[in-house]
């Protein structure tokens, strides 16, 4: 519905605001908590197989093991990360500090490249262990 006097919305929306990087951020923090609710099923899934038997645990591993599954495990990995440290932006925030529209916009961007950064480390460490 339109503002008759101005021709515009009574509600702006995603259409109408330029996306900046502290908007972009709160939507991909709540997009990563829906996708940790997928990854907790997956983590479930692997202790109930580990609790089942070592054939079905075998096989959970096997499939967590494949391209496709190491990309899930990725992606939780990046979600769980990103999510966390969202988490402790918003914590700043709630103390009341970092609302400098300069300082919020470095926070959004460093939560980015900071969640890249330890989910490569992660993911590194994990290789380097596996391998021995």
């Amino acid at each position: 519905m339109a503002n008759v006097t101005q021709s515009r919305p009574l509600s702006p929306h995603l259409q109408i605001y330029k996306p900046i990087p502290t908007m972009v951020m709160s939507i991909v923090h709540r997009i990563t908590g829906g996708a940790l609710y997928f990854g907790t099923l997956l983590v479930a899934w692997w202790l109930i197989a580990a609790a089942t038997g070592q054939a079905y645990f075998d096989l959970v591993n096997w499939i967590m093991g494949t391209i496709i599954g190491r990309i899930i495990l990725l992606g939780y990995t990046w979600a769980l990360l990103h999510h966390l440290i969202g988490g402790l932006r918003h914590f700043v925030w709630d103390l009341g500090h970092g609302f400098d529209p300069a300082v919020s916009t470095r926070m959004a961007k460093l939560t980015l490249v900071a969640s890249i950064c330890l989910t490569a480390l992660v993911w590194i460490i994990g290789i380097v262990i596996r391998l021995g």
